[in-house]
């Protein structure tokens, strides 16, 4: 039992070993969303694995796609101590898929993004996937040359030149 409880804790290691700095991010933010975005999660969740992370830089910052997948722990979400938590077998094994635009600075800041969480067969419904594609590409386009800019009193000064 305590083999394959190791090498997949190894497996995690590797993993977030082999992410870019902006994938970590991106885990962390999936699982702080996860832990807030419902009163229904007593429980810790961790990170298990990590599938299909595209990144892709552009002129307008870095996309992230990757989708996430939790396992549930013995500890609370509201545990001071998370280090020691363990994984409860045979518990929910929820997935979340995220995509986040990061812009280009030194201190990357998130210029959109998108979340989805659930169990990985309601992320595989037809439905849901041609959502989750959509809201990725436009959170993709964020920042590039549709979002230009808006500048107050640019509306109005445009108007009130001479033809």
């Amino acid at each position: 039992m305590r083999l394959p409880l190791a090498l997949c804790l190894g497996l995690v290691a590797l993993t977030a070993a082999s992410q870019s700095p902006l994938q970590r991010r991106v885990v962390k933010e999936v699982l702080d969303y996860f832990h807030r975005r419902s009163s229904s999660v007593h429980s810790l969740f961790k990170e298990q694995a990590v599938e299909g992370a595209v990144e892709r830089e552009d002129s307008s910052g870095t996309f992230v796609q990757l989708r996430v997948n939790l396992v549930q722990t013995t500890c609370t979400k509201q545990a001071p101590r998370r280090q020691n938590c363990r994984v409860l077998e045979n518990r929910r094994k929820p997935t979340c898929l995220a995509c986040y635009k990061f812009d280009s600075s030194d201190v990357p800041k998130v210029l959109d993004k998108y979340h989805n969480c659930g169990p990985s067969h309601y992320l595989a419904a037809k439905e849901i996937k041609h959502r989750d594609e959509a809201e990725c590409r436009a959170v993709e386009e964020a920042g590039r040359g549709g979002d230009a800019l808006y500048l107050p009193g640019m509306y109005a000064f445009s108007k009130g030149l001479p033809t």
